[in-house]
């Protein structure tokens, strides 16, 4: 492979052609498979400057989980309009998360599948992104149940549990959805926003599904007797 000629640009405009390589390379081949050869052909540069930029494979693959992570916060955050009704919030959250993760198949690979997959650093730097969604959707589920409850003191770890149950059916959905080509956006968000509301509805109505008591060993109804 002959050398890449590289014409001088501003670092930042340099980076994140890097950054758009690597994310696109480590979102299809994994982490594992991708190469640094690979990443720079595709950035229009050379190895050597690749290295020069982001120091290693470990470094740029890092600089790449918390480019995609802000990217898919900021994304959610600027699709909610505070001034809306918390199911609205809600609705609005979720077509942002799935549009986003939709537009940027590559990034939500990095994100979801390949971060997870090797280990520290790695697994942190997701979970940092994960914990901020999570407390993101904790906080609009809170309002909610303080309205339904008319108890403004109610607090938020009464709902994180709801709150983490959404986000971890929502990675999972885009994951999905990314992965099947009839399924848009809107139907994701949509899909999930009607089994979710309809779930929490219920529950700020206090309509609460209770497992039924559990008998003992002894409790247990007779076998039936054998014919003769």
């Amino acid at each position: 492979m002959g050398a890449v000629k590289t014409k001088r640009m501003p670092r930042a405009v340099r980076e994140r052609q890097m950054l758009d390589a690597a994310v696109r390379i480590f979102g299809q081949r994994g982490y594992t498979a991708a190469s640094m050869d690979e990443i720079a052909e595709l950035a229009g540069v050379s190895k050597p400057l690749v290295y020069l930029y982001l120091n290693s494979k470990e470094d740029l693959f890092t600089a790449c989980i918390r480019r995609e992570a802000a990217a898919l916060t900021a994304a959610v955050r600027a699709g909610v309009r505070q001034d809306l009704p918390v199911e609205q919030q809600l609705w609005e959250g979720l077509r942002a998360f799935f549009a986003h993760t939709a537009e940027h198949p590559d990034g939500w690979s990095v994100l979801y599948l390949q971060a997870c997959r090797h280990g520290e650093p790695f697994v942190s730097e997701a979970a940092a992104m994960r914990a901020e969604i999570v407390a993101f959707v904790t906080r609009l589920v809170a309002v909610a149940a303080r309205e339904a409850h008319r108890d403004p003191g109610l607090p938020e770890r009464e709902v994180a549990g709801l709150a983490e149950a959404l986000v971890g059916a929502a990675e999972s959905l885009a994951a999905w959805a990314n992965t099947t080509p009839e399924v848009s956006a809107h139907q994701a968000a949509s899909t999930l926003m009607n089994f979710a509301w309809s779930g929490l509805g219920s529950l700020m109505g206090g309509k609460v599904w209770s497992p039924p008591p559990e008998r003992d060993h002894g409790d247990r109804p007779p076998a039936p007797l054998s014919s003769p």
